[in-house]
């Protein structure tokens, strides 16, 4: 094991670096790969590389919250100057923040170990019996995968981006933009290829990967590699970013429809969704099935940290040992989002009682000192290794997962999905779903059948359809990454925002590209929007 680690550690100094072949700068490569791709070892620190690459992408500068849930969100920040610029979509000011936020390097990172795992791992099967064909087959499913990924989550941020799909050996070459169309078209058809040959498990005799995965079992692998379920609710969003409804509900009704019969995964109840040790906590000594496509902080594999989770954005006191939040949700905000006094994940009744606290409230919800002057966001609190009590709140290191999708997710994409169609009964059908979940008469988040009544969707209630559901998102995913996009697609819906659809068309949904990366490569140009 411990060859293992040093030489992943290895592989994502090879590939971290010569990624800067690409696109910005010329090519410096630190550690030779001469004597690389030759064992099973070499494989599985490869691909393990391009996972950590992944999870770095996304958690550099907190920049998986400050994209999706921060800019222009539910957010507010009391001090911090530059977080105050990205909610206002005042990407251009001067702070180092938003610079860096602007660079795509650390995707390339990504992108770039992929291109070198594809190019080259079929030298350790030509060299190590070891390797089978099969264990091949799997891990260039996943790299492919995290590839397409990593393509889907730029175009998102960036629109037209750079569509690179070989590491050029090492060589420098400039490359212009590739319209985001035929970037998505990719993820799409790469995605779709992936998941042909993704198992639904690791390590537990799954008929597409027999036996044990780097001879380690399931609960090493559960919730920390993407599996042919989590491949598909992924593939759901790609097909809603892009507008394509059919092929959404076609890949989130494979998920719906096989994950009890072919998947030991259920649905999240509001306790173990705000648990310390619950959701977000990932524990190599038990499955996180739940977790249907997470980059994940460990606490027993000793990957938590002081930054790249969303806790040391949120927390403060009462919850830790700091005296104001870099972000919180403003109380006003919070009473007009969480409105109906049974939902379980915050609610308050007529004598300003509240009856969800993340601390102390008999439902634990999202919220924590909400009387005070800044209520705390307190849903996801992963705090060392998941302690309900953590002995010494004063050492603020997290281990919270980056979870990107799980069930509630791909089933609201669906009812999203249903009720574009016009498929209503069957959107409401989904909705409500979900609401049994959150909103109950007993509040403790458990599904309730006597209060199915009380919970259901009501049109003079709770407004239209597709209005009721990306509300129920917002509830539902505050936190997770996922406001701003969901905010983009619910605009293109209804069309009724002439200042937000102006934003759109115009480009403004997109970040700058950095001014490092355009002074390095004159191939680039900015977002029409930003120059």
């Amino acid at each position: 094991m411990k060859k293992i680690i040093l030489l992943s550690l290895i592989c994502l100094t090879v590939i971290a670096n010569s990624c800067k072949k690409t696109l910005d700068v010329t090519s410096s490569r630190v550690v030779s790969e001469t004597n690389y791709w030759n064992t099973l070892e070499d494989a599985r620190a490869g691909i393990m590389g391009v996972y950590g690459l992944t999870r770095a992408a996304l958690a550099e500068n907190n920049g998986h919250w400050i994209y999706g849930d921060v800019r222009m969100g539910n957010f507010a920040s009391p001090i911090r100057q530059d977080l105050k610029a990205v909610i206002a979509n005042n990407l251009n000011a001067s702070y180092p923040l938003l610079n860096n936020l602007s660079n795509w390097r650390r995707f390339y990172a990504v992108v770039n170990a992929a291109n070198t795992f594809l190019e080259r791992i079929p030298e350790v099967k030509a060299k190590d019996l070891r390797y089978t064909a099969n264990n091949m087959t799997v891990d260039i499913a996943q790299v492919r995968f995290l590839r397409a990924f990593a393509y889907f989550y730029m175009a998102r941020i960036w629109g037209d981006v750079p569509l690179i799909l070989t590491s050029r050996d090492g060589s420098f070459e400039n490359r212009p933009r590739t319209d985001q169309n035929a970037v998505l078209t990719f993820v799409q058809s790469e995605m779709e290829a992936a998941a042909l040959d993704l198992p639904y498990y690791y390590s537990n005799n799954d008929l597409q990967q027999p036996g044990l995965y780097y001879n380690q079992d399931r609960n090493r692998w559960s919730g920390a590699l993407i599996t042919k379920l989590g491949a598909y609710a992924m593939l759901g969003h790609v097909a809603a970013w892009q507008g394509k409804y059919v092929d959404v509900v076609r890949y989130t009704k494979k998920v719906l429809t096989e994950y009890n019969t072919k998947y030991d995964m259920s649905y999240t109840n509001t306790a173990t969704l705000c648990a310390p040790n619950g959701l977000f906590y990932t524990n190599t000594n038990s499955t996180n099935d739940n977790q249907l496509f997470a980059l994940s902080f460990t606490w027993n594999n000793q990957d938590a940290s002081f930054t790249g989770n969303i806790e040391s954005l949120t927390l403060a006191q009462p919850v830790v040992n700091k005296n104001v939040p870099d972000i919180y949700v403003p109380k006003d905000s919070i009473l007009s989002i969480f409105k109906e006094t049974n939902d379980a994940r915050f609610n308050i009744d007529t004598t300003g009682t509240v009856h969800s606290d993340a601390l102390t409230g008999t439902t634990k919800g999202y919220f924590a000192n909400f009387l005070g002057k800044y209520p705390i966001f307190a849903k996801i609190r992963v705090i060392q290794g998941g302690a309900s009590d953590p002995a010494s709140s004063s050492f603020r290191i997290f281990s919270s997962a980056i979870l990107l999708t799980r069930l509630e997710d791909v089933t609201l994409l669906r009812a999203e999905a249903y009720a574009v169609l016009g498929e209503n009964t069957l959107a409401t059908t989904d909705l409500n779903r979900i609401r049994q979940l959150r909103y109950n008469v007993d509040q403790q988040g458990l599904t309730n059948s006597s209060a199915s009544d009380y919970v259901a969707y009501n049109p003079n209630v709770h407004g239209s359809l597709i209005e009721a559901i990306f509300k129920e998102r917002q509830k539902e995913f505050m936190g997770e990454g996922d406001h701003w996009y969901d905010k983009i697609r619910y605009e293109k819906i209804k069309q009724n925002n002439p200042q937000f659809m102006q934003l759109i068309n115009s480009g403004g949904i997109f970040w700058p590209i950095s001014r490092d990366i355009l002074a390095q490569n004159s191939l680039l140009t900015q977002n029409s929007y930003w120059k």
